[in-house]
């Protein structure tokens, strides 16, 4: 009997795995929130946080696991709750800022954050992208909380008990907070941030109301209860107000904030919560979140696959993250991060540029153009506020990672049709950028001289991560040098980009095939490691940096010997052991981990520098590479599980590369037309465009071990290259790939099918 058993289990098991998922009409069913949040400091398995909010919404809510001012604020393996609270943190790294949380309590008069935090367990927790619950069960009550862009709803169900409680604690750094039991209402601002400078009246306003009287109202600032003051400003203030409850009595708490007034936060709440009660809220957000996601409709992928695709998908919905609100008016006004003033116009916060022009700012010019387009304006307000488009912005210009990156995000969106905002000032933004050094090192070109003049920034002159900068700028410049022709602009102006796109050059080192910092006088950096993450690179070393050549792969691969050598270069990084040199760190950093233990070599899918490198095979005549090396990531790296990336999920860059991934291609070059093919992951995929256009991806015969492309058809037309337009797709198309178990090794072999590089241009 055992052994029939056994032999059932099996083959459900198998059944299991073999199933496929066919057509779906709520994707949003699919998303796993907890995706990632399985993470510490020391690995990575995402760093995320199970967000609680819309589509690109203001604010965010997430249960609190960590200590306040933690950067981990939720992690998988924590068995205690302290607080649920609002939040713009775009990763633990950035840290957040306006923060302020909510927690029930019962019993005893308690309000510190380890005093007032209870055990859960996941078992009795919901985590949805538009509702969460969880049962704490030192309190012995259920927290439900829907979200709008700047407001939520919380249901609290209590026991019956006469000493029920929420404490609001607005947190540390400058806080307010003031309890109106009249109304039963509580305000409060916090004026906590992680990254700044921000201008002095920087402020979170916040307004909650209750929907039952409270019988008990204090105060605390610290740990000091204050008996009878309603009013309160310290370093640290909160409020605690109490009820008593009948058995599973429901209490309802309304909130919203604003960056303007505590004006302007009522307003936000009247305008998104009006009369709707939690349910009628929770239905809305479900809602919008299946709007969204149906953009992109999957079908005959495993459900492991399925469900993958969506969590990283809703990743991808949230940065950069709206800053501004709509006012009395019905205009569009925003609290800016650099005068703090109160203007006109779209503001955005919350992406670094560095991760995120790679795929997500091309996703969202295929996808979302119209949220991009507000973006873009952003953009502009960035620049005309502050003097200075961020490459970090949080929600101000922060000072972290390299490049000039903000001149592919804005001549991407360009060159892939968005249009109706000011794009010659953006132009001039961009020219500023790229000849000047800024105010902080990540703002502008730190070391903008040597590299002008040079065509490299120096190893020996205290500019750190150079290597990284030269590359990235010469790459920034192609951008600019693309823009401008799109833009019309003469030769006389824009010439000067073209050639410094070419300064890769500059630190190819034939005698490594790699690249490799320079010294001032010419001179190669001496003692040399490959190996080496770190100093002249930024988070990892020169085997994932040599590919950042994202403008010229074919000019890469001739300084390698031509094609054939490129493509055994390609094939070292997986077939070498994953030896680092952590030494410029003075200790193994989280990325260096990720990539010795993911059984890949050197391939470090887990931080951005090398994650297009897969599909630069197609540069070298190799494009089955490609293709079994794409599925092998999707299949090793990504899960639907609480440790389910493979490093930092950063602000939906690595989830965009898995979105496009699934569907076939990926924008190897941003600010090109251009994207370079893989091969599909699902059987057949549905993307919907917003100008009512529709691509379907054809591929009936995909399955585990049929991940090679014998042939394409487009349009019903056979097609050789191994690239798509994106202009080609903006008119609708139909892509038929015919997959097998066995790699076609002839097509795509041609130059003459290559994706574009600057060198071979016509």
């Amino acid at each position: 009997m055992k052994k029939l058993f056994i032999a059932f289990l099996s083959f459900a098991a198998s059944a299991s795995f073999a199933q496929t998922v066919g057509k779906i009409t709520d994707p949003v069913d699919w998303i796993n929130p907890l995706m990632g949040t399985q993470s510490k400091p020391s690995l990575s398995n995402g760093n995320t946080y199970p967000a609680i909010g819309l589509p690109w919404g203001m604010n965010m809510w997430t249960p609190q696991t960590g200590k306040m001012g933690d950067g981990w604020a939720y992690t998988y393996d924590a068995d205690k709750i302290r607080g649920f609270k609002q939040t713009h943190q775009p990763s633990p790294w950035m840290n957040d800022y306006a923060a302020f949380s909510m927690m029930p309590i019962t019993g005893k008069l308690r309000f510190a954050e380890d005093d007032r935090a209870s055990w859960f367990s996941h078992k009795a927790e919901v985590s949805k992208p538009y509702y969460y619950s969880v049962y704490l069960a030192d309190a012995d009550v259920t927290t439900e909380i829907t979200p709008t862009e700047r407001a939520a709803q919380f249901r609290f169900t209590f026991p019956k008990t006469d000493s029920s409680y929420v404490v609001v604690d607005a947190q540390n750094k400058g806080s307010y907070i003031k309890i109106i039991p009249a109304e039963r209402k509580i305000i409060g601002y916090t004026t906590k941030y992680a990254r700044g400078p921000l201008p002095k009246n920087f402020k979170n306003y916040f307004v909650i109301y209750f929907n039952k009287d409270f019988k008990l109202a204090k105060t605390w600032s610290g740990n000091k209860l204050k008996d009878d003051e309603l009013e309160l400003e310290s370093d640290h203030s909160g409020a605690i107000i109490g009820f008593k409850t009948t058995k599973g009595e429901q209490v309802i708490a309304k909130v919203a904030s604003s960056f303007i007034s505590f004006e302007q936060a009522d307003l936000n709440l009247k305008r998104e919560l009006a009369n709707d009660g939690f349910d009628a809220t929770k239905a809305k957000g479900r809602a919008i979140w299946n709007k969204t996601l149906n953009k992109i409709a999957v079908e005959g992928g495993t459900i492991d696959q399925t469900r993958t695709f969506y969590s990283c998908l809703y990743r991808t919905l949230f940065f950069p993250n709206k800053l501004y609100e709509i006012d009395a008016n019905n205009k569009v006004v925003h609290w800016s991060p650099y005068n703090g003033q109160t203007l006109p116009g779209y503001m955005f916060a919350g992406t670094g540029f560095w991760d995120t022009f790679r795929a997500l700012y091309p996703f969202l010019n295929l996808v979302y153009p119209s949220i991009n387009k507000e973006m873009q304006e952003g953009l502009l307000n960035d620049y005309k506020e502050g003097g200075w488009l961020p490459e970090w912005s949080s929600p101000g210009y922060a000072n972290i990672m390299v490049g000039n990156n903000s001149a592919s995000v804005v001549s991407d969106a360009y060159i892939k049709g968005l249009r109706g905002y000011d794009i010659q000032t953006l132009w001039e933004a961009l020219k500023h950028g790229a000849n000047n050094e800024g105010p902080i090192e990540a703002v502008g070109r730190d070391g903008v001289k040597y590299y002008n003049d040079l065509g490299f920034v120096p190893f020996d002159v205290k500019k750190n991560e150079n290597a990284a900068k030269t590359l990235e700028y010469s790459y920034d410049d192609f951008t600019i040098y693309q823009l401008g022709r799109a833009l019309g602009k003469p030769a006389s102006e824009i010439d000067i980009y073209k050639k410094r796109a070419m300064n890769y050059k500059n630190l190819f080192d034939p005698a490594s095939g790699l690249m490799r910092g320079k010294n001032k006088d010419g001179s190669f950096q001496t003692p040399f490691s490959p190996f080496k993450w770190g100093g002249a690179f930024t988070e990892g070393n020169s085997w994932h940096y040599t590919w950042s050549v994202f403008q010229d792969v074919d000019g890469l691969a001739q300084l390698m010997g031509g094609h054939d050598q490129f493509v055994t270069k390609l094939d070292s990084v997986f077939s070498m052991p994953p030896v680092f040199d952590e030494s410029a760190y003075g200790g193994v950093i989280h990325e260096i981990r990720e990539m010795q233990i993911a059984n890949m070599g050197q391939y470090a899918h887990g931080n951005q520098p090398i994650q297009h490198m897969i599909y630069l095979y197609n540069y070298g005549g190799a494009p089955y590479k490609t293709q079994y090396w794409v599925r092998e990531t999707m299949n090793r790296m990504y899960k639907p599980t609480p440790d389910g990336y493979c490093g930092d999920e950063d602000n939906g860059q690595t989830s965009a590369w898995y979105v496009f991934s699934a569907m076939g291609f990926y924008p190897v070059t941003p600010a090109t037309d251009q994207y370079v093919l893989g091969a599909p992951l699902f059987k057949k995929v549905t993307l919907t465009l917003e100008n009512g256009k529709i691509v379907t991806i054809n591929a009936a015969a995909n399955s585990d071990s049929n991940r090679y492309v014998q042939s394409l058809q487009m349009n019903g037309k056979p097609y050789s290259k191994n690239w798509i337009s994106h202009s080609g797709l903006q008119k609708g198309a139909v892509l038929n790939f015919n997959m097998t178990a066995t790699p076609n090794k002839v097509r795509g072999s041609k130059p003459v099918d290559f994706p574009y590089s600057l060198s071979t241009e016509k």
